[in-house]
């Protein structure tokens, strides 16, 4: 007999009937119970860059719907995209990844998550955090890549308790002048005042203390700043090195990659320079293909590292394969 897809599907149709056809046979069938907690395992994920674990923590999902997401492409445009990676065509998960770093046991935090502020399916990230063996008290240092609510609520509670009491926390110069400029804020149209006093409200009281950085800059040993404007002013990336290896942490410079990497110049609602993100974007993708570097996005899926790849006009992302030894 000649295979085709009509006698595979109905092939697959009778392996899945039950034998007989009797529908009481098929209800005493062993199917497992809905669990009564449908949520996944913990969200980490450790790997190892030189001497340097790093640990992925993950922070949930936002859905974000596609109308309207992409400034400067067809609707229907980003909708093939979509499609063509298997994914929904109407919403888009985004998804928040951290990293913690572990040098000798000093740990450094790079971004925070949603913290209690979170959607209904993020602010994950202090039981994952907490389930990768890590306690907030031990933390050592927070840098901060920008000031985006989904990267800086995490530093503080909606009550104003400080969740990192013993850490120090590190901030790009740039950033900081920008949305802690009160002229700014006042002087901003209404739909972005949300984001100035969201800086404000984790940040003045601390703000004696908190410690600004430059660019290309040692932050902490082995993690050099990248100056990555476009996403926000003193929107920051970074090379993480050791030894011989290294590790770019790409922050916000792209968002979904099914898209931004896939489509380099297109624009997200996010973007607050547009022609700054897509050139700071296509340089860094860039580098990365040609230096065969192993990346990190805050917004890819689960867990967020692998390698960028030349495809035409634009790029595509490879992840890493996952691994049971770290």
């Amino acid at each position: 007999m000649t295979m085709t897809r009509r006698t595979i599907l109905a092939g697959t149709a009778l392996a899945a009937a039950p034998i007989g056809g009797s529908a009481a046979l098929a209800q005493t069938s062993s199917t497992p119970a809905p669990s009564a907690d449908a949520r996944q395992a913990p969200g980490f994920y450790r790997y190892k860059v030189g001497d340097i674990e790093v640990t992925v923590i993950n922070d949930g999902f936002a859905r974000r719907p596609v109308e309207g997401f992409i400034k400067n492409a067809e609707l229907k445009d980003v909708q093939a995209a979509l499609q063509d990676a298997f994914l929904p065509t109407d919403s888009l998960p985004l998804t928040f990844n951290t990293l913690v770093l572990n040098q000798g046991g000093k740990i450094t935090l790079i971004d925070t998550g949603n913290g209690d502020s979170g959607a209904p399916t993020s602010g994950r990230w202090m039981a994952n955090f907490r389930a990768a063996g890590f306690d907030p008290a031990q933390v050592h240092t927070v840098v901060i890549s920008h000031f985006h609510g989904d990267h800086i609520n995490g530093l503080r509670l909606k009550d104003g308790t400080a969740v990192f009491p013993n850490a120090e926390v590190m901030v790009p110069e740039a950033e900081w002048a920008f949305w802690m400029d009160d002229a700014r804020m006042n002087q901003a149209p209404e739909g972005m005042k949300g984001a100035f006093q969201g800086a404000r409200r984790v940040f003045s009281p601390i703000a004696n203390n908190v410690k600004r950085y430059e660019m290309d800059k040692e932050v902490v040993p082995g993690l050099t700043s990248i100056a990555a404007p476009g996403h926000t002013p003193g929107h920051t990336a970074y090379m993480l090195s050791s030894g011989q290896a290294k590790l770019m942490i790409m922050s916000d410079v792209t968002n979904h990659p099914a898209l931004f990497v896939r489509n380099p110049d297109w624009s997200a609602v996010f973007d607050m320079d547009a022609d700054q993100a897509r050139a700071t974007r296509r340089k860094m993708l860039d580098m990365a293909a040609s230096e065969r570097a192993q990346v990190a996005f805050y917004h890819a899926p689960f867990p967020a590292t692998g390698h960028i790849a030349k495809d035409g006009n634009g790029f595509r992302f490879v992840p890493v394969q996952w691994s049971a030894a770290v």
